[in-house]
């Protein structure tokens, strides 16, 4: 009797010792955790198995090492914002697998993704073609982000125009991430980086510094994010 009152408390720190680390961690969906956070989340839990099956095993052997891997976690989720290079690392990089209704072979290959996989997916959106696709790309999480070719997609409110206002849809160009500017995106749309200044100025920022996050879509809008007060350091 006194073995089965043992094994409830237990189980009731464990689990309150759980969620508080969770919450500690950050709140991220399921289908959006990184592999990292899948590895710290397994780790945790193979841990939390192993004190609550051997009642011998101090507590002090599962909460050292859940504790480590949560500020392992919090660091490296740090390190991630601070720094592109870590977080593709990390937490990986999108992959196009479909671009302007074609079928990338070899991005295919590389992601270990499957035509019938691919394809299912696509019915999942209500999409029955690969030729209605303008762009598919495969996120870090597994999710597939899908964007059908201009004359496919559901029409809007906006889209009540004439059909040969139609343009071809090209995804958004970032030019400035976390204030350093893209100069690969800025020679994509043929374009310098004393343009890119003159128009941030129009919209009243003096510095690259000044903004977070910028991009021109296929319209030839430019998007801009200024960052924070909290960012700015």
């Amino acid at each position: 009797m006194q073995e089965l009152w043992t094994v409830f408390l237990r189980t009731l720190f464990i689990y309150f010792f759980i969620l508080l680390m969770m919450r500690v961690m950050g709140k991220r969906e399921i289908g959006k955790l990184s592999i990292f956070d899948l590895i710290v989340s397994f780790m945790i839990a193979d841990i939390s198995a192993i004190v609550l099956e051997e009642t011998a095993i101090p507590l002090t052997r599962a909460i050292i090492p859940i504790l480590t891997l949560v500020a392992l976690q919090m660091i490296i989720a740090y390190i991630s914002l601070k720094s592109r290079r870590v977080r593709h690392l990390v937490e990986g990089e999108p992959t196009v697998l479909i671009k302007d209704g074609q079928i990338q072979d070899a991005a295919m290959a590389k992601s270990r993704y499957s035509v019938d996989d691919l394809l299912m997916q696509l019915r999942e959106k209500d999409i029955p073609d690969v030729s209605d696709v303008e762009f598919a790309i495969l996120e870090p999480t597994g999710k597939l982000s899908i964007f059908p070719k201009e004359e496919k997609r559901p029409a809007m409110k906006e889209d009540v125009r004439s059909k040969h206002s139609l343009r071809h849809f090209e995804m958004p160009v970032p030019l400035i991430i976390e204030g350093k500017v893209q100069d690969d995106g800025l020679d994509k749309i043929g374009q310098t980086r004393f343009w890119l200044k003159n128009e941030i100025q129009k919209q009243g920022y003096k510095d690259f510094k000044e903004i977070y996050f910028a991009s021109l879509n296929y319209e030839g809008t430019l998007y801009i994010d200024r960052k924070d007060p909290d960012k700015k350091h």
